[in-house]
């Protein structure tokens, strides 16, 4: 894997979407970046501290049962669903793409991933984006409460 500087930004969601459509097998990690992550090539489970057989990360290829509905609005929901884990983890925590191989399921059945080759960091501004596209959506959409949320 190479460097974290090394990899260039993709700064809008629209970039991103394009991406997606472009290829399969990408995934969204939310790390320090490929570079720390090179240390061990695996995650641990955090309950327990098992070694995982590859990298936690979130699928961005479409769904089939997604229909012909905007992949723009696909990516936004992906990037929305772990928006809050810099909040959790620190704010050395960002976005990345990366493409691999799927080698196992987590502990929170997503997917654990080798094979990696880093594609690009996704800017704040994305994940910004996101979350507006996600929250404007009428009907049944709307914020999802995560861990550090709390009722007012």
């Amino acid at each position: 894997m190479g460097r974290n500087e090394e990899m260039p930004l993709l700064d809008s969601l629209d970039a991103v979407a394009d991406l997606v459509r472009r290829r399969s097998g990408l995934y969204v990690r939310w790390s320090r970046g490929p570079h720390p992550d090179t240390d061990t090539l695996s995650s641990r489970d955090e309950l327990t501290g098992v070694p995982l057989p590859g990298l936690s990360a979130n699928a961005l290829d479409v769904e089939e049962w997604w229909g012909d509905r905007p992949v723009r609005t696909w990516v936004a929901r992906r990037l929305y669903d772990y928006s809050h884990l810099p909040r959790l983890k620190g704010t050395f925590t960002r976005p990345w793409i990366l493409h691999g191989t799927e080698a196992g399921r987590g502990p929170d059945n997503e997917p654990l991933v080798r094979d990696v080759e880093p594609l690009g960091w996704i800017a704040a501004s994305v994940i910004d984006e996101a979350d507006h596209e996600v929250t404007s959506l009428p009907g049944p959409w709307g914020p999802m409460r995560r861990d550090g949320d709390r009722p007012g």
